[in-house]
């Protein structure tokens, strides 16, 4: 992957700041407090994690794929001290300036390693993983070989068998793209799949995220993620994507990177 301009760190007037990547917000940290998660779909990923903890245990082990600002590693760290975290950024740039500007908290085990998803993943031991996050972007896009099928198969090898993966989307109000990856991830046999969002995106009013939730069968059932997401202070909701509702996943060989964001102005910080 790589990126038009270097990242950058703007304070957001407050006690926290934005960490930018080729001109899009890319992150909200606040220092001080990791539970200030800023964006919208970081706050319904955490929503996600608690309920697979108490669904299971709190997570022994969890591998991002993208770094940026080290938002929800920093809220992981802050939940469940001392959690084993390895994240895959293969910006180092951006991670030596992530980490002077805004340190990580003492004590914590989040491992940074400068590489892209596709190498940092095909490393990893089989089931090494109790939860895997996919939040990576590039030119503002999730990247094409983060869609495909190739891609997916090798998330679920390195999951643990009652593991969650967790992938932040973005597209347009169609969904087209989306529909295509969760064809992918369910090829790759997570079958059971759920995706979060504000009630405005899943009703398709407007580009935005989406956070999709993936488990293999009977691994934390979608309706107590429904309730948590419910009685969150989002205005939010759940989705379970039915086989009409996803197309054949991506391969490698036709794979698209998501749609391209729209201005600034629509995307939403708390």
């Amino acid at each position: 992957m790589t990126h038009d301009r270097p990242g950058e760190i703007i304070p957001d007037g407050h006690a926290g700041a934005i960490v930018m990547l080729d001109g899009q917000p890319q992150s909200h940290v606040n220092v001080t407090d990791p539970t200030d998660l800023g964006f919208e779909y970081v706050e319904l990923m955490a929503t996600a994690l608690d309920t697979y903890a108490v669904g299971l245990a709190p997570p022994r082990t969890v591998t991002h794929v993208g770094g940026a600002g080290l938002t929800l590693p920093r809220w992981v760290q802050h939940r469940w001290p001392g959690t084993p975290q390895v994240v895959l950024e293969p910006d180092a740039a951006l991670t030596e300036l992530v980490r002077r500007e805004l340190p990580l908290p003492r004590g914590h085990r989040i491992r940074v390693r400068a590489v892209d998803g596709r190498r940092g993943l095909a490393a990893l031991a089989p089931a090494s993983a109790e939860v895997i996050v996919v939040d990576a972007y590039a030119q503002g896009c999730v990247p094409a070989e983060l869609a495909g099928i190739e891609w997916w198969r090798d998330v679920a090898r390195v999951l643990a068998p009652s593991g969650m993966l967790l992938a932040n989307l973005a597209d347009e109000p169609d969904r087209r793209w989306t529909g295509r990856v969760v064809g992918g991830v369910v090829e790759a046999g997570l079958t059971e799949v759920d995706l979060l969002g504000t009630h405005d995106v899943l009703k398709g009013r407007r580009f935005g995220n989406l956070v999709l939730v993936a488990r293999r069968h009977g691994v934390v059932a979608g309706p107590e993620l429904a309730r948590a997401v419910a009685r969150g202070t989002l205005r939010a909701g759940t989705r379970r994507p039915g086989p009409a509702a996803y197309g054949k996943g991506f391969s490698d060989t036709d794979a698209e990177p998501s749609p391209p964001p729209p201005d600034l102005g629509r995307w939403r910080l708390r």
